[in-house]
């Protein structure tokens, strides 16, 4: 045993870490240990400046990371306090979490744990099979949980107004050549090798077009936005929104997709997150006013049936991701 957690406990929390997902798959965190408290920071020597000019999706990955190191602890059988950017000096700390005593681990949680390695982000087409109502108000459920809401767009001109500016979005991209450069750095081509170790495997994005692929690059047809809006109403689209726009709140919107998205797989469900196009004002201005949103929009996701197996991305070896030692 080392710094409280035996060697069996720390690799199933570098497991359950390795499994979170981020944006293009960049992995920007690191665990570290100090007795009985666990800290997760947040890695800002990984970013994607044209793509996430600000951070916001680096810190929605943090996020879903720490849902995941969060169900490894309760699986584990440990009550805990969890503390979001618990030292104003360091704020690459996200979060801290200290166990308190013991307990069993809820129906919920084991569920949740169990979905972890199934998990992965499916940009083809969706089955075609409805997903029921209780489903949804359950993916629902999931993300208020932390405080997130998560609204469903069903409505005929709601949805050809997303199609409009996921349209806009799309052809802004396509265009971006910082963005594409960028995009390109990431894919990975060979998987038996990468600069980076990680990234977006292009065994993963499909040739197709949107919404389904999500990622905008220079040979994807962009149908328009009646096509779009008619491909949108086949899916169960969700959009995450907080009442502030903080590092509190994209922190709390990455537990909150990660939540809803594991309760998704363990239903059955496949799904993936969109947003590349919120990071473009005039579509997140226009996304707000559009739908009347009471808040700020911090991402789309998209739920459904698959029709095959989900593939998995690469990750990071677990030296890279695991601190003090491990």
């Amino acid at each position: 045993m080392a710094n409280g957690w035996t060697r069996a406990e720390t690799e199933v929390l570098a497991r359950a870490l390795l499994r979170a997902p981020s944006v293009h798959n960049i992995q920007p965190w690191r665990l570290e240990f100090d007795g009985d408290r666990l800290l997760l920071r947040e890695r800002r020597d990984l970013e994607l400046p044209a793509h996430d000019t600000r951070g916001r999706d680096r810190l929605i990955s943090c996020g879903a990371a720490l849902a995941n190191v969060e169900l490894a602890v309760r699986v584990l059988g440990y009550e805990f306090t969890t503390r979001p950017f618990p030292v104003a000096s360091e704020p690459g700390v996200v979060a801290e979490i200290e166990t308190t005593g013991r307990s069993s681990p809820s129906d919920v949680d084991l569920h949740r744990y169990s979905a972890i390695a199934r998990r992965g982000s499916y940009r083809r087409p969706f089955s075609g099979r409805r997903v029921s109502r209780e489903k949804i108000g359950d993916l629902i459920a999931a993300a208020a949980e932390c405080g997130v809401e998560a609204r469903l767009i069903h409505d005929e001109l709601e949805l050809s107004q997303i199609a409009e500016l996921l349209e806009f979005a799309a052809e802004a991209y396509q265009h971006d050549l910082a963005y594409q450069r960028e995009l390109a750095l990431w894919t990975i081509h060979d998987e038996q090798y990468h600069r980076h170790g990680v990234g977006l495997a292009a065994s993963t994005l499909p040739a197709g077009t949107l919404p389904w692929a999500g990622l905008v690059r220079p040979a994807t047809a962009v149908p328009d936005h009646r096509v779009l809006q008619r491909r949108l109403a086949g899916e169960t689209l969700l959009v995450f929104l907080t009442a502030d726009d903080g590092r509190h709140d994209h922190l709390f919107t990455g537990h909150a997709l990660q939540d809803a998205w594991l309760d998704a797989v363990d239903d059955g469900l496949a799904g993936s997150v969109l947003t590349q196009p919120l990071h473009l004002p005039e579509v997140r201005s226009g996304l707000t006013e559009d739908l009347e949103l009471p808040g700020f929009p911090q991402a789309l996701m998209r739920f459904g049936y698959p029709t095959g197996p989900i593939p998995l991305s690469p990750r990071r070896a677990v030296d890279e991701i695991l601190g003090n030692g491990f």
